[in-house]
């Protein structure tokens, strides 16, 4: 187990350098890949991994092209390359140990986040020198460390194929953030028949490490949504009267969005992230864009403040004479975990001398697409859960100098073993 561990810690490092933001992680797949392919794992990636058709906020062209040639030069085989490119990223691996038993489906994400990590010299990868190597890029979330754990996870299965039994699928899913890639995994039915699923965190509250939270509460359903409206140019001065300004017509409906009530049954938020219009100052823009989401504490609540808000986007073009599109990037239901999991996830760990208290539920309080795999797993009779891995955050999550304390790892690795060696 030690080795394992040791192991974990080695691939944190390796994939904290190379951050890549939701479907340009043709780094990270590659690692991924030779690191499974040294199990008994049968490996699938592109489009025999996910339905591509179903993937949320793919990056543009340009940012596609560009992830592609740094791939190229880090030393990415391009045959390789040319089976997740354009952005069908991710991995899933699944082994058959041949013997009667349940279908286990753990996932664990992989993407960084656009942000520029700090270099101080109170930021440990920073000074031990293994910070991102990608400029504007960094992991700055945890995901570097649920890599690392489920790659432990398919090397201790595989080495223990013998003692085990059923079947396991391990979905390392790109683009979690913006809740955009679940739907193209859950498409291709690799939960079809699953009586398990597991997915976790590392962080998200602060707690000593070897705190386990058996459960997750309070997902907030959430759909991430861009608005581009289209008017018409003209000069400022000499014809006001032949523009369509969709600047205006951009801030009247920022505002209006946010005068959308509360809604009695539960929590509702929405927010207006980016608004983008104009050329000069003596032109009436003929576009505008603006990054926007509604989030719920259940399904229906979110759907209540989307619809709200399409009304409000059309209504807000017409007053300026601007034509409106809704593009959805990202969705995440609501899903509450199976309860009757966290006994047997108290009873699994009861002699893990890495866990110093599990307890039932944490409130995670935000979006997770976690949820699109959960709802499918219940709804067919199976039991889910997402367990959280706490530690004492020094900076929260999506903070430059984010990092984790990597004694979390022997946690979370041991636990998740712990649960695979009871499972019936």
């Amino acid at each position: 187990m030690e080795d394992l561990i040791k192991f974990s810690k080695e691939n944190r490092k390796e994939f904290h350098q190379v951050p890549e933001i939701g479907f340009t992680e043709y780094i990270t797949t590659y690692l991924i890949y030779e690191k499974i392919s040294q199990t008994k794992f049968d490996i699938f990636i592109g489009d025999d991994a996910l339905s591509t058709e179903d993937r949320l906020g793919i990056p543009s062209h340009d940012i596609l092209e560009k992830s592609y040639k740094r791939a190229l030069n880090y030393g990415v085989p391009k045959d390789f390359l040319n089976k997740i490119h354009p952005g069908k990223t991710g991995l899933v691996a699944k082994l058959d140990t041949k013997k009667s038993g349940p279908h286990t489906v753990l996932r664990f994400d992989i993407d960084g986040l656009p942000i520029e990590e700090n270099e101080s010299q109170t930021h440990i990868p920073f000074t031990e020198k293994f910070i991102s190597k990608h400029k504007g890029e960094m992991h700055a979330c945890g995901h570097d460390a649920h890599i690392a754990i489920g790659i432990s996870i398919a090397t201790y299965i595989s080495q223990h194929i013998n003692e085990l039994c059923g079947k396991y699928t391990i979905i390392f899913q790109s683009a979690e953030e913006g809740v955009r890639g679940a739907k193209c995994y859950t498409k291709k039915g690799w939960l079809s028949d699953a009586d398990y699923f597991f997915s976790s965190h590392v962080g998200i509250v602060s707690e000593k490490v070897g705190t386990v939270a058996a459960t997750t509460s309070n997902f907030l359903a959430s759909s991430k949504f861009d608005v581009e409206l289209y008017g018409k140019s003209s000069h400022a001065a000499a014809n006001p009267q032949d523009g369509l300004n969709t600047l205006l017509a951009a801030s009247t409906i920022a505002l209006s969005l946010n005068g959308i009530p509360q809604h009695r049954d539960g929590l509702t938020r929405l927010n207006v992230g980016t608004l983008h219009a104009g050329q000069g100052r003596n032109i009436i823009p003929d576009y505008a864009k603006l990054e926007c989401e509604t989030r719920g504490a259940t399904s229906e609540l979110n759907n209540f403040m989307f619809n709200r808000a399409k009304e409000i986007i059309e209504h807000g073009a017409k007053m300026y004479g601007c034509d409106s599109k809704i593009t959805i990037q990202g969705h995440a239901p609501s899903a509450s975990c199976s309860k009757e999991m966290i006994q047997m996830i108290k009873e699994s760990n009861k002699d893990n001398k890495n866990v110093i208290n599990i307890i039932d539920e944490i409130a995670m309080d935000a979006s997770e697409d976690a949820t699109v795999y959960m709802n499918e797993v219940q709804d067919k009779g199976g039991k889910a859960t997402y367990l959280l891995f706490p530690y004492e955050l020094k900076y929260g999550h999506h903070h430059p100098q984010f990092d984790i304390d990597e004694s979390v790892l022997s946690v979370a690795v041991t636990t998740f073993i712990n649960i695979l060696n009871n499972l019936k």
